[in-house]
């Protein structure tokens, strides 16, 4: 027997009807791309979003069509997003941190139709253009006044564009699983991978996003996405804040300390999101002017682990809650956020600072587990670490274009996480699979020994990789930068980690370097590392041969 409910598709663009009719007043701030900041409201961007869909049918654009979007996060952008998804075609978000040559790739993967762009990137799409024969038209964010001269084909200005459209239109109207955005993996190892996300997926991962023990998004709140668009679905923040009507500040291009401040503390902003790198800069510019962050109570850290010296620093100077995330492009991104349960609640100090390390526990949506190699179940304990795989309704079930298999017996992915899950149910990440250095037959986490160094006053950043050894067949070097007009040696490094990790784990030397390259995504490039040190002698070498 069925139930006798009413058949509601679960639809992105009633995000935004609901968003235009319950909180259509709410601002929606932006540092545009042309500089001034630009204020409009959910019910403008829902009108305006509307002309963008019919603008985008009389162009041809159909039902399961790409459309690119090559830009940051604006105003103008969201209205993209809704007007895409309200044809039922597919926005297609393009890193433009990638590499030239990956960019190409993954348009032409794509196949997208046509290209919506910031004035920042029309100098990169003019020289890739004429590799990139499925695009019929290049939209540019911009007014007729902003418009540049452009080789770019059947370039139009976007306020010209959707200036010939009334915006009388109504949603089309398909499946709940129908395709709704697409994303591509940063491609660290081979070939990018295209996630193919739902209207369905995308929807109930906007619920599992806003829960309390997510990132407790209400209508009071003033959200900040740091984080952009283009990052893994921008996790989620596109969705999730109209979905409970808070007010939108969003950044534009300008990403640096100073103008990240000047948003947070102009618009009161509640709530805010990025990768750790973003939150340095934030953190060194606070240092440097003694600037406070009084109106700002949560942040949200993902994308690679979240520094303790970072989680300590806005907790006990800033009196800011921090959120540490984690999840990845296939999980539309969000997997586990460390908000704090009852058994951990009460934990103050060095003591919360030690669970904060942790990825959290899932939402609603998301199982876990953690496996062997040979996929038997491993314990919870905080301590056995294995195979991070999850399994949920916002979890990708193949690849764009791709046959490849990837889910076990179970029906679960497998991360490339290693981790631990403690009885709680709280997930700590200890390495990806393939960085995680094998010593003597046992594990040595990286991340570990990277958040302990970050740890001394004089690092700026740190990354371990496994070097070859004789005796142990890996060992680990340290690679440091240190902050500006700091010095350091080797003694003093691996003094300061001395007796907070067991001896084994020390790294065997320090390496010191200018910088540390990192994807595109802004993580550690593991492989690069590799490469730049693969002829590097570790001085244990010479004892044990």
């Amino acid at each position: 027997m069925l139930g006798l409910m009413q058949d509601w598709p679960l639809l992105l663009h009633r995000i935004i009807d609901h968003a235009a009719i319950y909180h259509g007043t709410r601002p929606v701030i932006t540092r545009s791309v042309e500089g001034p900041i630009v204020e409009t409201n959910y019910a403008e961007i829902r009108a305006r979003a509307l002309k963008v869909a019919q603008r985008l049918e009389r162009d041809g654009v159909k039902l399961g069509d790409r459309v690119a979007t090559l830009a940051w996060n604006t105003w103008r952008h969201l209205e993209c997003w809704y007007g895409i998804l309200g044809t039922g075609a597919v926005y297609h978000t393009v890193n433009p941190r990638l590499f030239p040559d990956q960019i190409v790739w993954i348009i032409n993967h794509a196949e997208d139709k046509v290209m919506m762009l910031d004035l920042t990137f029309v100098p990169l799409m003019e020289k890739l253009a004429d590799k990139l024969p499925t695009i019929e038209r290049y939209i540019i964010l911009t007014d007729a006044a902003h418009m540049p001269q452009t080789t770019l084909k059947n370039a139009v200005a976007y306020e010209d564009w959707i200036a010939e459209a009334d915006g009388d239109f109504a949603w089309k109207q398909f499946d709940e699983n129908t395709a709704a955005g697409m994303c591509y993996t940063s491609g660290t190892t081979g070939d990018p991978k295209g996630v193919l996300y739902s209207h369905r997926s995308n929807t109930l991962h906007a619920f599992m996003a806003a829960l309390p023990d997510s990132k407790n998004l209400s209508a009071t709140d003033v959200c900040l996405p740091v984080v952009p668009f283009f990052h893994a679905n921008g996790w989620s923040l596109a969705f999730s804040t109209p979905m409970v009507g808070a007010s939108l500040v969003l950044p534009g291009a300008k990403m640096d300390g100073a103008s990240i401040y000047e948003l947070l503390d102009t618009y009161k902003v509640s709530f805010t999101a990025a990768v750790p790198t973003v939150w340095l800069m934030l953190l060194q510019d606070l240092e440097k002017t003694g600037a406070k962050l009084p109106h700002l109570k949560r942040v949200v850290i993902g994308g690679s682990a979240c520094p303790r010296a970072m989680a300590k620093t806005f907790e006990e100077k800033y009196d800011v809650e921090v959120v540490h995330a984690w999840g990845m492009t296939e999980m539309s991104p969000l997997g586990s956020l460390c908000t704090m349960k009852p058994e951990y609640a009460a934990l103050t100090g060095d003591a919360r600072l030690d669970i904060q390390q942790k990825q959290g526990h899932p939402p609603f949506g998301v199982e876990m587990k953690i496996t062997d190699d040979e996929g038997k179940r491993l314990a919870w304990d905080g301590k056995v670490f294995g195979r991070l795989k999850v399994r949920g309704p916002a979890v990708a079930k193949a690849y764009f274009k791709n046959k490849d298999n990837i889910l076990d017996a179970e029906g679960f992915f497998d991360t490339g996480d290693v981790a631990t899950i403690d009885q709680y149910g709280y997930m700590q990440v200890t390495d990806r699979a393939k960085d995680v250095i094998k010593s003597g037959g046992e594990w040595i986490s990286s991340i570990d020994l990277e958040n302990l160094a970050v740890g001394h006053p004089k690092v700026a950043e740190a990354a371990v990789i496994g070097i070859a050894h004789p005796k142990w067949d890996e060992r680990p070097l340290l690679v440091i930068v240190l902050k500006k007009g700091e010095t350091a040696t080797k003694d003093d490094i691996l003094g300061f980690m001395q007796g907070k990790v067991a001896k084994w784990w020390l790294p065997d030397d320090v390496a010191f370097v200018e910088d540390i390259p990192h994807t595109a995504t802004g993580k550690i490039q593991k492989t690069t590392l590799r490469k730049q040190f693969r002829d590097y002698r570790l001085p244990t070498v010479e004892a044990a041969e």
